[in-house]
């Protein structure tokens, strides 16, 4: 007789076959006896404050580990993660989203049951996952014994290739049910779709002859090139062809910052030699394009469509051209080619900026000084290091971390499209975890630390989540910069109304609020400080408890209220021309 196990251990073994070791969420009586699968399937539970928290840190978690998980209950506990669900939907994050629902025989009789409406219908039992179709790429509704495991490999292969969420509903009556082990023998099929190969040996061809006679080229690196597994190919391509290299906001981290032939921000608008060499293209070589306004300064640095070679997951588009197409298979052998037959080398190299001499320009400053956002983000690039998950909050952080120059092998997650402000402390959390369980793992740097910079209005937001980075000892570094509410809001529309104040917390004092006791220094230490100048700055910095030690180091960075950035600043001045 063949050995059998349960459906839900089967759903469980299927992610820790694709990489998957921990599950976010939060217990509810629909899904209780589902979490009982979780430990024996070789993951880690870790409970949130919040289903909204847990969603957004099963997507830093993804972003870093190359799937996540959460786990809530029908009705209250899903519809709470539903915002965090479409930002993963938004920027692309494969997340798995597992509601624990009432048995199927209640549902189909319509019973009135708490976290329904209590209409009496059985639609009442639908309208969550009707809401869910609109911000997943899959769904299933594990009601059939018989397909549930098909269907659960189907959910799963979506929400790698898309990189995007998919939503599982598992009635209480299934959880325990039992399905043939032996299919987990067969691993699931995640390769892309397989091209013509006339169609791909046409489209190959146009594009080496884009490059072959291009005078004046480019390469743009965009978020989605991660996102649809072209990371590999691109990294290749910018060193191949030498060519003038730059990435938007949300591509920012995704290439070598070193490179000779890397230049910084595409969205770096202003700049007269940088405008005119871009204007000047005669070919960008456009990959994994997100084209929000937030991302190219309310438009204004979208490409050429004329000079363009647009790569997305699955099309390709030259110029008015356009193919559906497996892009990663494309430009594996686009590569190929021209490691065979060469690059022309350029004429002439482009008078770019040269992002890494930026940092020995920075200006001096006295150790009295207070800090100005002017220089701040810049200067803290000087404690980044190789293999570091850095985290920019929506807000003056996010607008900062855009003028980091960051070393080799450092990952920088920002959003340019959801901007759901508090999501980088949960997320901050599920990327720590993340970044444990890849330790000693061949694709990431040893000692790499998990940094997070977040304003205090939003910290405000999620603030309870800290707790679950002391609960779980991460290693976390915070930068909270308290300017003393909502600045990005104040400066643009009501820099003095009250509407843009929050409450004036002791945020350092949330540590010990959140279990992060002083008599715990030696399992999980805690380092906390407020800083007011340049000088204290430094001395935090330098010292090798906070750079390289263990534990929660928080600093809390003062700020004036209304200072920001020059990127900020020019942004908007954009979005405010653009509205007059």
């Amino acid at each position: 007789m063949s050995e059998k196990i349960p459906l839900t251990e089967y759903l469980f073994k299927r992610l820790h076959a694709i990489g998957l070791r921990a599950v976010h969420g939060v217990p509810g009586d629909y899904n209780l006896t589902l979490l009982d699968h979780i430990t024996p399937s070789g993951l880690e539970w870790i409970g949130n404050c919040n289903e909204l928290n847990a969603g957004y840190a099963a997507d830093g978690y993804a972003r870093i580990k190359g799937i996540g998980a959460l786990v809530t209950t029908f009705g209250v506990g899903e519809l709470s993660a539903i915002n965090a669900i479409a930002g993963s939907y938004a920027e692309m994050a494969p997340v798995v989203h597992i509601v624990g629902t009432p048995i199927r025989e209640l549902q189909q009789r319509g019973v009135k049951l708490h976290h329904s409406f209590c209409s009496g219908s059985q639609r009442d039992y639908q309208l969550f996952a009707e809401m869910y179709e609109k911000v997943t790429v899959a769904q299933a509704d594990l009601i059939d014994v018989e397909h549930a495991p098909g269907e659960i490999d189907r959910v799963i292969r979506e929400c790698v290739l898309m990189s995007r969420p998919v939503y599982i509903r598992l009635p209480m009556d299934l959880v325990d049910v039992l399905v043939p082990a032996s299919l987990l023998a067969t691993p699931l099929d995640l390769s892309p779709g397989v091209n013509d190969v006339s169609l791909q040996n046409g489209v190959c061809d146009m594009i080496l002859n884009r490059i072959q006679v291009a005078k004046q080229p480019m390469i743009l690196v965009d978020g989605g090139t991660s996102r649809y597994g072209l990371l590999k190919q691109t990294n290749a391509l910018v060193k191949l062809t030498g060519f003038p290299t730059t990435t938007t906001p949300f591509g920012k981290g995704l290439l070598d910052e070193t490179l000779s032939n890397f230049h910084g921000l595409y969205a770096t608008v202003g700049s007269e030699d940088y405008s005119s060499y871009v204007e000047g293209c005669d070919l960008i070589i456009n990959v994994g394009p997100v084209h929000s306004n937030v991302n190219t300064y309310y438009f204004a640095t979208v490409p050429d469509k004329a000079v363009s070679i647009s790569i997305e997951r699955d099309s390709i588009q030259i110029g008015e051209r356009a193919w559906k197409i497996s892009t990663p298979a494309l430009l594996d052998q686009v590569i190929a080619t021209l490691e065979r037959e060469g690059v022309p080398p350029m004429s002439s190299y482009p008078a770019l900026q040269d992002v890494q001499k930026t940092l020995a320009s920075l200006p001096i400053v006295s150790p009295s000084e207070k800090f100005a956002q002017s220089i701040f983000w810049r200067r803290m690039s000087r404690f980044l290091r190789s293999g570091d998950i850095v985290l920019t909050e929506t807000g003056t952080p996010s607008m900062g971390g855009r003028d980091f120059v960051l070393p080799k092998d450092t990952t920088i997650i920002n959003s340019a499209i959801w901007l759901s402000i508090g999501f980088m402390l949960p997320a901050a959390q599920g990327a720590a975890l993340a970044q444990r369980h890849l330790s000693g793992s061949e694709n990431r740097v040893a000692g790499g630390r998990t940094i997070l910079f977040q304003g205090d209005g939003s910290f405000q937001m999620t603030a309870q989540e800290l707790s679950t980075i002391i609960r779980q000892k991460l290693d976390v570094i915070i930068f909270l910069i308290n300017n003393n509410g909502y600045t990005i809001e104040r400066l643009i529309h009501g820099p003095e109304e009250h509407y843009n104040d929050v409450a004036s917390w002791r945020y350092l004092e949330a540590a010990s609020f959140f279990g992060g006791d002083d008599d715990d220094e030696m399992s999980y230490p805690v380092l906390k400080a407020r800083v007011n100048t340049w000088g204290e700055l430094d001395g935090i910095l330098e010292d090798p408890e906070f750079h390289s030690g263990r534990g929660l180091r928080m600093v809390e960075v003062m700020m004036d209220m209304q200072d920001c950035n020059d990127t900020l600043r020019l942004l908007l001045d954009i979005y405010k021309a653009k509205k007059g």
